[in-house]
């Protein structure tokens, strides 16, 4: 007994130093955790919960709850409302069906001309949201170069072939967002396992059966995707309407507040906001229905190839879709060297010159808007780039209850369309007050970084947190095991694994924010346009050559920030599955 009892003691001392040496680490990374966690919360609540908040309190002022939210529903808003449903409904039914259309073509079929409309397929997202509307504007409205020449060449009347109201908000729409659909039921697509569908043929589902029965219902989440972004940009969409002269819910809301009525805006944006939550919170409830998934392991996709008179026909509908797709951007480009008031009743501009870009980086005034868009997006995106890589951290190692709670609030800016956020800044930063801690923003420049910042964190946020759900927790518990502290950690082996997402969300930020309009127009200050309210102003003054040569400077610029962002998200699968591949 006393020889079995010496062997026993020292099992029983050593034991709880060496749980205490695992539990410790893994305390103190929960309260690091909470300890970035805090300055989170504070912003998130300092400028997107809080000045919400005031905006729907702002909305029961004045005349009162009753008066402003009848005069709502009774009048010219309640009408403006139903006009942005209907249209963003039109435009998520419009969308869905090119995108994926176009997504089916070009997965699943081999045809002249498909690796040209690949290209062009995202060609769209290189537009900004004014500079698309204006583009659209310049071919197919009344005075456009489409109806002018029909005219010209068919006697056709202007009028007749022009495409505007909501036609052309839905036109402007269907061209510029159906690249929500396409890249996401494309990747469904070309990640389905072709096999699911033959089981389905061989034990007798005709073509359309098997398409309703097993493609349809495993693309759904991607449909549901698509459809979430497009009815949300459609609902903030102001750009088309304001060209097309559609009263939707966010011309109102401007109309609105430019009048004064600071409590009817405000009940203007708090029911756009309560939309377009509900469709968010609808589409996800009916995502979560059911679950959609496949438990094979996925083969290469064989392409139908096109033979024949179905060859000749898809090389046609190639080359009218490939020029449809690139016309408005090349219509930018074509403006852009036009003299300016020289082009009044030609089809397209006679006289050409460098002068206007000349001028805008010669002139100071000119060269403003630039300057500001530029410097305030790249504020704005410092900031997101921070709280938005670290929101995803603390989200993805969040280990307590809280965690749905603080993932909504991030994401809640997505869910606003930008005059909803304009409007809030303005609310909530009008004068000092102990909400906002004495910060008024209103008439400075700063507002406009800040309301970026709000918009864009949650780009910032899901592109890190898609890095960081590909980067298994063990490594970070390893680093503590091995003595490192939570700080070290995550300077050393978090950061530098996330760090491509982070940059690729921050560009894609930064790239929005060169282009935002939408917010903008609200609340920047006198003297200090953007460079997207410079072009919609120069627009105004009939001076559409300046405009279109800022808007192809936003092109370019878009395009050369896509590129990038594409390549690191390339180079991040790259290594990721590097690291996935077994070692021989």
């Amino acid at each position: 007994m006393t020889n079995s009892t010496l062997l026993e003691q020292p099992a029983r001392t050593a034991e709880p130093p060496k749980q205490r040496r695992m539990r410790l680490p893994r305390r103190d990374a929960d309260r690091f955790i909470y300890v970035l966690a805090a300055p989170v919360v504070f912003i998130l609540l300092l400028f997107v919960v809080i000045p919400m908040l005031q905006t729907v309190f702002t909305s029961t002022g004045g005349p009162g709850f009753a008066a402003n939210y009848g005069t709502f529903f009774s009048g010219a808003s309640g009408a403006a409302l139903l006009t942005s449903v209907g249209i963003s409904l039109a435009s998520v039914l419009t969308c869905g069906t090119v995108g994926t259309v176009l997504a089916v073509l070009l997965v699943r079929f081999d045809f002249p001309g498909r690796r040209v409309l690949e290209v062009l397929a995202v060609l769209p997202m290189a537009l900004p949201p004014l500079i698309g509307a204006v583009s659209f504007a310049l071919l197919y409205s009344e005075t456009g170069i489409v109806p002018r020449a029909l005219s010209a060449w068919f006697g056709i009347d202007p009028a007749t072939s022009a495409i505007t109201g909501v036609s052309g908000v839905l036109l402007v729409h269907t061209l510029t967002m159906f690249p929500f659909f396409y890249l996401s039921v494309s990747a469904a697509l070309a990640g389905l396992d072709p096999s699911l569908e033959s089981a389905a043929a061989n034990l007798g589902a005709g073509r359309f059966r098997v398409w309703r029965t097993v493609v349809l219902p495993m693309l759904t989440p991607a449909l549901v995707s698509g459809s979430l972004l497009t009815f949300m940009i459609s609902m903030a969409s102001f750009t088309a309407p304001q060209l097309y002269n559609v009263q939707t819910l966010t011309m109102q809301i401007v109309s609105t507040r430019t009048s004064g009525n600071a409590e009817l805006a405000a009940a203007q944006a708090t029911a756009l906001s309560v939309v377009s939550i509900a469709f968010l919170v609808a589409m996800r409830w009916y995502q979560g229905r059911r679950t959609h998934r496949s438990l094979s392991k996925g083969a290469q996709v064989d392409r139908t190839s096109a033979r024949g008179a179905g060859r000749v026909a898809a090389l046609v509908a190639s080359a009218v879709l490939s020029v449809v797709l690139l016309a408005p951007v090349l219509v930018i480009v074509l403006v852009s060297l036009s003299v300016d008031t020289a082009w009044t009743t030609q089809i397209v501009p006679e006289e050409y010159t460098l002068d206007n870009y000349l001028t805008i980086f010669t002139e100071p005034t000119s060269l403003l808007p630039i300057s500001v868009s530029v410097q305030m997006s790249l504020l704005a995106t410092i900031g997101a780039a921070l709280i938005g890589s670290i929101a995803a951290w603390v989200v993805a190692r969040w280990r307590g209850a809280g965690k749905t709670l603080l993932d909504i609030m991030i994401m809640l800016p997505w869910a606003l369309p930008g005059t909803v956020i304009g409007v809030n800044m303005i609310t909530a930063f009008n004068e000092p007050q102990a909400s906002n801690l004495g910060l008024t923003l209103v008439g400075t420049l700063w507002i406009l970084p800040v309301a970026y910042f709000v918009r864009y964190v949650p780009l910032v946020f899901r592109s890190a947190g898609a890095s960081l759900d590909q980067m298994s927790p063990e490594l970070e518990e390893a680093a503590r095991n091995l003595g490192a502290g939570p700080l070290r950690v995550l300077r050393t082996v978090t950061l530098p694994l996330v760090a491509r997402g982070v940059l690729a969300g921050a560009l894609l930020a930064f790239v929005d924010g060169v282009g935002e309009y939408v917010a903008s127009v609200v609340i920047y200050p006198a003297g200090l346009a953007p460079m997207s309210v410079e072009i919609y102003n120069r627009i105004y003054s009939a001076q559409f050559g300046t405009a279109a040569a800022y808007g192809t400077l936003q092109v370019v610029l878009i395009l050369v920030v896509l590129i990038v962002s594409n390549r690191l998200q390339s180079g991040r699968k790259s290594k990721s599955a590097l690291a996935a591949a077994p070692v021989s």
